[in-house]
């Protein structure tokens, strides 16, 4: 009975640690809850919940109510619950594995905590089973309550965030406050906020390049544009060198990025571009719109905002400040700065600028692909003339901005062109992905789940970037049948071949088969999107 016991304790921590593996990863990767997107999820993804744990809880049932009583049957039932937790345990760990995770789980000081939390949740019901190993009903009703926390995992993950938040909040203050007392020791610091709905990291990562070549500046590193995030920015990467603080702010509802103007005082600010993006938590169109002019509308009035001249959202919005702003634009010959004579290929993108008032025209060239980050370099030539940099500076400084990581990025890989827009897909950046395809040689491939978290209008955008991509692309490549569906229907409506509609399950199966396109062709292959591990189709 006792080596039985030991055997179902050790199935029942291998079956635990790689559902709440599973659990946490969704609970970070949706901001632990923020805006109850979190709890969001669960409900969307109950699919999860008709699984062979109903299994375990139905044998810890029998052996509550019915042969509690007889060992043999006792002991056949706890040799059943170890090997359908084994099971549990190697499915979910099978399924981590197989996942396409564009974002790990990050094991940092706070899911520690939650693990350990979880773990003493866990750990009670065993608790007394060991001090009641008598009596066998009792050890079948903690059995039962054991396998209920397994099978709602997902939940004992929340309950746990929700016993961690005293903590959390202790936590959250001394950091926050520590963050507040370095930004206030160093008055000389200049801080620039960006935000918009599509382009912030790009915009970020380049004016970076471009101001470092005369200062010190300070990019907010990888993905760290919330709250939470800019703290941790402030705290552990920034120090008395840094000249320039360039702080990326993301945001899912209105008054976010207000509560982040709050924190680091931007005196400088840049909106990208405004769109659809998080379209479903902002609720509305004109909530996104408000939503990002919260930068512009906390700026003092000594400071200035960048905003893009060919942007209606940006032009007709009525601002609630005077601080003094700087156009830019393409086709908005009134910008104070725009670009004319935009040549892209392969290769990179040329173009001549244009500063309002100076006859001179200033040739740029860049490795970068794409008309919107022509905008996003004319917002850092913006700031680098307020901030005293020549033009032969800036011109120097463009021409060596690398391509970020996973947007836009052209690379060789295996015997065809790889063109990585994995961390950027949006309608906006579909289009001009789409847009920057037609301009390839050769085959052209598009390979893309669709876009997300584009409430109710999903569907309609995602059916337009299957109009777009019939356009540009010989063969396209769809990741996930039942979420590409209307993608598919804006292919068929173009007339694209259907022949050339393949779907797989897995991205990964996309690569072999576009490597033995390429034998006999050249072949240029967009990657848009890769939806993170919540968006899974399985």
């Amino acid at each position: 009975m006792i080596l039985l016991f030991i055997l179902l304790l050790i199935s029942f921590f291998y079956a635990i640690y790689y559902k709440t593996q599973r659990s946490l990863h969704m609970l970070q990767e949706h901001l632990y809850n923020e805006n109850n997107r979190y709890i969001k999820w669960i409900f969307k993804n109950l699919q999860d919940f008709i699984s062979i744990d109903i299994v375990v809880i139905g044998i810890s049932l029998i052996g509550l109510f019915v042969v509690y009583d007889l060992s043999f049957i006792a002991n056949l039932c706890m040799i059943l619950m170890s090997l359908f937790l084994v099971l549990i345990g190697y499915n979910w760990h099978k399924r981590i594995a197989e996942d396409q995770n564009k974002k790990k789980l990050v094991v940092t000081a706070r899911i520690k905590r939650l693990i350990a939390t979880i773990a003493l949740i866990h750990v009670i019901p065993m608790i007394f089973i060991g001090w009641n190993l008598e009596n066998l009903k009792f050890i079948w009703m903690m059995l039962f309550v054991e396998s209920l926390f397994v099978y709602l995992n997902y939940f004992i993950a929340f309950i746990a965030m929700l016993i961690n938040t005293p903590v959390e909040r202790m936590v959250y203050l001394h950091f926050k406050r520590k963050a507040q007392k370095k930004l206030k020791s160093m008055p000389n610091l200049k801080i620039i906020g960006i935000t918009g709905s599509y382009g912030k990291t790009s915009s970020k990562r380049i004016l970076g390049e471009i101001l470092n070549v005369k200062y010190n500046a300070l990019p907010t590193p990888k993905n760290l544009n919330t709250f939470n995030g800019l703290i941790m920015t402030v705290n552990n990467y920034m120090d008395k060198f840094t000249d320039i603080f360039i702080a990326e702010m993301g945001a899912y509802v209105r008054g976010e990025i207000a509560r982040l103007c709050k924190l680091v005082k931007p005196k400088y600010g840049i909106l990208t571009t405004i769109g659809t993006a998080h379209l479903e938590s902002f609720g509305s169109q004109e909530n996104i719109q408000k939503g990002k002019f919260e930068l512009i509308e906390s700026l003092p009035q000594d400071g200035f905002g960048v905003l893009n001249g060919d942007d209606p959202l940006q032009v007709n919005y009525k601002r609630k400040n005077k601080v003094r702003i700087i156009w830019i634009g393409i086709d908005n010959k009134d910008a104070d700065i725009r670009a004319e004579n935009i040549k892209c290929s392969h290769k990179g993108t040329t173009f001549d600028v244009i500063i309002k008032g100076d006859k001179k025209k200033y040739p740029f060239e860049t490795n970068l692909l794409g008309r919107h980050n022509v905008y996003n370099i004319l917002s850092a030539i913006a700031c680098g003339k307020e901030f005293d940099i020549d033009m032969e500076d800036l011109q120097r400084a463009v021409s060596s901005v690398k391509p970020v990581e996973h947007r836009l990025e052209l690379k060789r890989l295996g015997n065809f062109y790889q063109i990585d827009d994995a961390y950027n897909s949006n309608p906006v950046g579909a289009k001009n992905a789409c847009d920057i395809l037609k301009m390839m040689p050769g085959m052209k491939v598009v390979v893309t789940p669709g876009m997300i978290e584009l409430g109710d209008k999903e569907e309609e955008l995602n059916e337009k970037f299957g109009e777009q991509i019939a356009e540009v692309a010989d063969l396209a490549i769809l990741i996930g049948e039942k979420k590409t569906k209307p993608i598919k229907a804006g292919l068929l409506k173009k007339g694209f071949d259907k022949e050339k509609i393949i779907v797989f399950n897995d991205v990964r199966e996309s690569f072999p088969y576009i490597m033995e396109l390429a034998n006999d062709k050249e072949v240029y292959a967009l990657y848009e999107n890769d939806l993170p591990d919540a968006f899974n189709e399985k």
